[in-house]
């Protein structure tokens, strides 16, 4: 395992956000990724230590060396991480990040109207336990 794992921090009560995590935890073959609710304990605390800001947080964040990554920018940063197929995905980085951004938040915004949200958030299974901090 990367010994200083990239960190996601997501929704946990977002249908469509633990839909994202199960997929990448399934494509992440070299274990990059460690994840964190953002409701978690630990999540509120990566958010405090990284002056994570309130309005940032309908995005995933992705910390990686020491700084944090929100929106497209991190998605796109996931991606190359991903199994060779995904990895494609990275070179959208061509489209300005102002564009691919006004995408993002129209999805993050209407995230719990089109796939729902839960009342809990998610209980990692024992094989997934190895992803969560």
């Amino acid at each position: 395992m990367n010994q200083n794992s990239d960190i996601i921090l997501f929704d946990g009560v977002c249908n469509f956000c633990n839909f994202w995590v199960n997929f990448i935890i399934k494509r992440d073959n070299k274990s990059i990724f460690k994840f964190a609710s953002l409701q978690s304990e630990a999540g509120i605390g990566l958010a405090d230590k990284y002056s994570i800001n309130k309005k940032d947080i309908d995005s995933v964040i992705l910390i990686r060396d020491g700084k944090y990554l929100i929106k497209s920018e991190a998605a796109l940063e996931i991606a190359k991480e991903l199994t060779p197929f995904y990895k494609i995905f990275y070179y959208l980085k061509i489209i300005p990040r102002s564009v691919r951004d006004f995408i993002y938040d129209l999805i993050a915004k209407n995230r719990y109207a089109i796939f729902g949200k839960r009342n809990t958030c998610r209980i990692p299974t024992e094989e997934e336990k190895r992803f969560i901090i």
